[in-house]
């Protein structure tokens, strides 16, 4: 029967790529749950595909409709149908959603003592210590997807973590590397969805535009190595095939390199401790890239990066602002509300406006959360 696997997000980029590696060994791996957003024609592939056991849609309604299509699988809706899947009997549950809605699913299958392979930053940002106190507490492991995550977690295996001096994280630099900030003014939807290597959702492309997505690393890598914000380092690495370094004290850095392909870091967390083989996928030839490119990370051209690691210094519910003033931002860039630059700006004003917390529950988490989300959009106004 081999691993049982509940995945939400099945739909998303991040999801699409889990399916793939589900169906590359079936022998090794069963999907018996998923969630899936708007996109139905997918969700409904994908069930008779791998014939799950319980789907979470998005509402009532199409959850009915679903349930007259497929009567052997059991359907649920809405954020209380998530948690349910989530806990749903499984080895591994793969948090891939987009955004904070992922949070408390998470916590709840922790409880279980489930291992959690978690390519949902915004879990960790809004409440990493909380994902990392009950994991410990119930014994539930949590596995690195994202990739700069997967590399720090492979560098460091087999070593003493209390050894290692510094996480470096690599950056591609995203879509407008290149530009200035006054170039970045007029910056279209379009332009920003073009990431020059990886192949991303529109929310994930738009926080790599802005270094969003790498603050947000930075955050996550501090809540799961439990290295200081001191230790860790970004550093622009236009290729992307070194996908993060580990530091030690005898000066050695282990690095883990590879293509850009998101099957790895996924494959490695449904296997680990093991490696599968990965047939046909393109292996990293050196000497046909011939040479690879660093540079120093420029704070104050990458704004957000900045006050990413502020909103991680200053700890507790400010990284909770961080990720929610973020959200809100992208949603209304993509829908045109706003200018790219505005973005930061407005992540920047929530932050301000904000006085920490600095050891929060869930309830207080989840509601500054959402009033930050409203002053956000007030902003407008």
């Amino acid at each position: 029967m081999g691993k049982k696997i509940v995945l939400l997000g099945a739909t998303g980029s991040i999801g699409v790529q889990t399916t793939d590696i589900i169906r590359e060994h079936p022998e090794e791996f069963s999907l018996v749950g998923f969630s899936a957003g708007k996109n139905m024609e997918l969700a409904k592939k994908i069930i008779k595909e791998f014939e799950p056991e319980i789907v979470c849609m998005q509402n009532e309604q199409v959850a009915q409709a679903m349930s007259r299509d497929f009567p052997r699988t059991a359907f649920v809706f809405g954020s209380k149908g998530l948690i349910e899947t989530a806990v749903y009997d499984a080895d591994v549950l793969v948090n891939a959603v987009i955004g904070s809605v992922g949070l408390e699913p998470t916590l709840e299958a922790v409880k279980l003592g489930r291992t959690i392979a978690i390519a949902n930053k915004e879990t960790l940002v809004t409440a990493g210590h909380l994902v990392m106190e009950s994991a410990k507490r119930y014994g539930s492991q949590i596995l690195p997807v994202d990739s700069e995550h997967s590399a720090l977690f492979q560098a460091l295996r087999g070593e003493k973590i209390e050894q290692a001096t510094k996480l470096i994280l690599t950056a591609s630099g995203g879509s407008f590397r290149d530009s200035s900030r006054e170039q970045l003014k007029e910056v279209t939807v379009k332009e920003a969805l073009n990431h020059p290597n990886w192949s991303m959702g529109a929310k994930i492309t738009i926080d790599s535009a802005t270094m969003v997505n790498k603050g947000l690393e930075v955050i996550e890598a501090n809540v799961l190595f439990n290295f200081g914000y001191d230790d860790i380092e970004v550093l622009l690495h236009r290729e992307s095939i070194i996908h993060s370094m580990v530091e030690f004290q005898d000066t050695s850095v282990m690095a883990q390199l590879g293509t850009p392909d998101m099957r790895v870091p996924i494959q490695y967390a449904l296997t680990y401790p093991d490696r599968l083989p990965r047939p046909g996928a393109k292996r990293l030839n050196l000497a046909e890239i011939g040479k690879l490119n660093f540079q120093e990370m420029d704070y104050v051209r990458f704004r957000a990066l900045q006050l990413a690691f502020d909103a991680g210094r200053t700890g507790g519910t400010m990284t909770t602002v961080l990720n929610a003033a973020n959200e809100q931002a992208v949603a209304m860039f993509l829908n045109e509300e706003i200018k790219f630059l505005q973005i930061e700006e407005m992540i920047e004003r929530a932050m301000n406006a904000h006085n920490p917390i600095s050891t929060p529950d869930l309830e207080t988490i989840l509601h500054v959360d959402s009033e930050t989300r409203k002053a956000v959009q007030n902003m407008l106004e």
